[in-house]
């Protein structure tokens, strides 16, 4: 479909998959409608009741027929299915070494940060040939974060972190919309995606007012907040230690585990008493409302830049041992 009218340029690895999957279901609906129509349009005429006509002879019906119009439509239909399963699941199967950016949806903008610190508005400055993760979230309302070059939408949603992700394939600007219809300026929420060759992305990663990564600034909120004083690595600790606990799966209290991925250490921070950790006691406040969702990511990417902390020796440990972490902190 490239170069078709109203179709957008495809600037990804995904975009040819995703049209020929969407051309294939144009013409099959195009060619069994057209198919249909006309078969009724030629009954409806040959087969039309005249004054003269007797009534004509009933049909007992092909078993032949029957199989025909049953097995071809079942055929067709499980190899799509089985098609847009396999488109799907490259779309959303991000791969190891996508590059992150977190983006926070705000009426009407989107809020963008790199892991290397650069912030920026209703724009996003990637290298062309490396895959990218997003991680979305809103501050108030669903928004939807689209690019029609990439064909990619993923909703930006309060309260949650969803992930999507891409790869372009040539540099250039493509447009950003909010696919999510989000209020009074909803259609003003546009941006762009400039797509760059890795030495000029390099080059604008250094020649860019660059602030805190996103992980440092969540270590400085984490000691401004004194989550220090109960995620500690001693035995007395209140709340388990936290290195290495993203990505592992976590015993909670109720003899079930979950694993640490960012929806769970979000869900943690502003409401621990959700899901509490075996071993550990009630007792973390909820951090609701004391920092944004800016804030929250932030905190959430020093958690999993955490390496896990070797093991003690053994031999080392003093008489009754020590207390086993068993994942996030949750009251």
């Amino acid at each position: 479909m490239k170069g078709w009218p109203f179709v957008p340029e495809q600037a990804s690895t995904v975009a040819s998959k995703v049209d020929d999957l969407y051309l294939f279901l144009m013409i099959i609906s195009i060619f069994f409608g057209v198919l249909i129509a006309g078969l009724v349009t030629y009954f409806f005429i040959r087969y039309r009741r005249r004054p003269d006509d007797k009534a004509p002879p009933h049909i007992h019906g092909s078993l032949l027929l029957e199989l025909t119009w049953s097995v071809i439509p079942l055929v067709i239909v499980v190899g799509v299915f089985f098609w847009s399963a396999k488109v799907f699941f490259e779309i959303h199967h991000v791969p190891d070494d996508a590059m992150q950016v977190y983006v926070v949806g705000k009426r009407w903008m989107w809020k963008v940060q790199h892991v290397s610190g650069q912030r920026e508005i209703n724009e996003l400055h990637v290298p062309v040939g490396l895959p990218v993760k997003l991680t979305l979230t809103s501050e108030d309302v669903i928004h939807s974060f689209y690019v029609p070059a990439f064909r990619i939408k993923r909703d930006a949603i309060p309260g949650r972190y969803t992930t999507i992700w891409f790869e372009a394939t040539k540099p250039g600007r493509y447009h950003l919309f909010c696919a999510e219809y989000c209020g009074t300026k909803h259609s003003g929420m546009i941006g762009w995606v400039e797509v760059m060759e890795p030495h000029a992305f390099q080059n604008w990663l250094a020649g860019g007012a660059s602030t805190q990564s996103p992980a440092a600034a969540g270590e400085k909120l984490f000691r401004e907040l004194a989550c220090v004083t109960c995620h500690r690595a001693d035995t007395g600790a209140r709340g388990p230690d936290l290195a290495g606990v993203a990505g592992r799966d976590v015993a909670l209290a109720d003899g079930t585990q979950v694993r640490a991925d960012e929806n769970y250490l979000r869900e943690s921070i502003v409401n621990p008493t959700a899901r509490i950790v075996a071993g550990y006691q009630p007792v973390m406040p909820t951090f609701q409302g004391v920092v944004n969702e800016e804030q929250l990511m932030q905190l959430v990417a020093y958690i999993q830049s955490l390496p896990i902390r070797p093991r003690p020796d053994p031999s080392a440990e003093p008489l009754g041992g020590t207390q086993e972490t068993k994942g996030v902190a949750q009251p």
